[in-house]
């Protein structure tokens, strides 16, 4: 039997450990690979399932966020009835409260499941990067007859202080929970990995939408998924494990790692940019089976300029998007968003720029990142005297230089902005 399936994206983190990337904007908006924002991963992995009926659960700062799904994820027109829409927290609640967590956000909306009458309810964070053939975790929760399956991440074991961990037996039956316990329990066989709960699930309908009222109903909740809801479907023997590194993704090579990274604080996000650019990626953009989509923006192609001796357009071991012009300048190990420009002489080394950035002639930025519609004044450098950087800029404890849009280098009334693009 062909299961009926509803996907839930939980998109309204407000992301607080990337700022300033999340000044303006939610966390699963955030600009990623170029041409891409971090929501276009689940949102992909969706689709690519086969999985077309989906809501995104939108919070704070949503403008953004609203605006890309709008350009980009308009699905009606190719697929009739099936949609991707943005719901903003309706306030159902009985306070007219945001959402309180997890469960609470769907809890909100279960109206909509109430009008879809689905089998299955998959529930997806909009927040990681990763790839997911979400349709062999709804094989597997549906062969073991589950109330609700959890995406588990094998791990090793000196990180289980560090995340929600899935204690399960060999079938992947859950026995337990355990919120960032040093000594959790370790997967049977595999005496140095635990299972780290990915916060992904998939639940029979049914089940959900009576855990959820009763979930509503208790004034001890802290209606979350994880420490709530989940818990207590436990007593009803029907809790399974899913085993994220047996996913298979179509059109990637056998045997080949899976890859999911929590983006969640500034390093992470900038190594996570680094894996793009590598000769053999730990995360391919560029396998057509399984395509990572998003707005289909008219730019045209990138371009670099001039041939000349000391000032020769080049770009070696990085990812440029549409309308980037490099001018004469250098850019290694890097990747650039939409519409930057680097003029001559100019120099960029192991960063992540944003959209619509401008380098100016003689510049030099290394390990940094630099948010939207940066300017960096000719022979200005960034990245190179971190004393200096820290005051005008943040600075990581690792020494990464995050540059935010409002603080150009160049003073006002030297620069004329071209545009100003999302």
């Amino acid at each position: 039997m062909q299961l009926k399936v509803l996907a839930i994206v939980l998109a309204g983190g407000k992301g607080t450990r990337l700022f300033p990337l999340t000044k303006d904007r939610a966390k699963p908006a955030v600009p990623f690979g170029g041409k891409y924002r971090i929501v276009d991963f689940v949102l992909s992995n969706l689709i690519n399932s086969g999985i077309h009926s989906i809501y995104v659960l939108i919070q704070f700062r949503s403008q953004s966020l609203l605006q890309h799904l709008t350009d980009g994820w308009s699905l009606g027109g190719a697929l009739g009835h099936q949609f991707v829409i943005p719901v903003p927290a309706q306030m159902r609640s009985a306070g007219e409260s945001w959402y309180r967590g997890t469960a609470d956000a769907i809890a909100q909306n279960l109206n909509l499941l109430e009008q879809a009458q689905p089998d299955v309810v998959v529930v997806f964070g909009a927040d990681h990067i990763y790839r997911m053939n979400i349709r062999e975790m709804i094989n597997f929760h549906a062969a073991k007859g589950a109330v609700a399956t959890i995406a588990a991440l094998p791990t090793e074991k000196k990180w289980a202080g560090e995340f929600g961990v899935i204690e399960a037996e060999e079938d992947g039956k859950v026995v337990a929970f355990h919120e960032k316990d040093p000594n959790a329990p370790t997967i049977p066989g595999r005496p140095d990995h635990i299972y780290a709960s990915m916060g992904n699930y998939v639940f029979s309908a049914d089940a959900l939408m009576k855990a959820l009222r009763e979930d509503t109903e208790n004034p001890d909740s802290s209606h979350d998924f994880g420490h709530d809801v989940l818990p207590k479907l436990l007593k009803d023997d029907g809790v399974y494990a899913y085993d994220f590194s047996r996913n298979t993704i179509p059109g990637e090579p056998e045997g080949k790692e899976n890859y999911w990274r929590d983006v969640g604080t500034l390093d992470a996000y900038y190594e996570a940019q680094m894996d793009l650019r590598s000769i053999d990626p730990a995360l391919n953009l560029y396998n057509q089976e399984w395509p990572l989509r998003t707005a289909g923006y008219a730019d045209p192609p990138a371009k670099l300029v001039f041939n000349d001796e000391g000032r020769r357009g080049q770009a070696i071991d990085s990812i440029l998007s549409g309308g980037c012009i490099l001018s004469g300048g250098l850019i290694q190990n890097s990747v650039l968003s939409r519409y930057v420009r680097v003029h001559s002489g100019a120099e960029v080394h192991d960063s992540v720029i944003l959209d619509n950035c401008e380098i100016g002639r003689g510049a030099k930025v290394r390990n940094a990142i630099l948010a939207k519609n940066v300017r960096v004044a000719p022979g200005d450098t960034i990245g190179y005297d971190l004393e200096a950087d820290a005051k005008k800029h943040h600075v990581t404890p690792s020494g990464l230089v995050v540059v935010d849009g409002g603080r150009s280098s160049i003073p006002v009334g030297k620069v004329t902005v071209s545009g100003i693009y999302k």
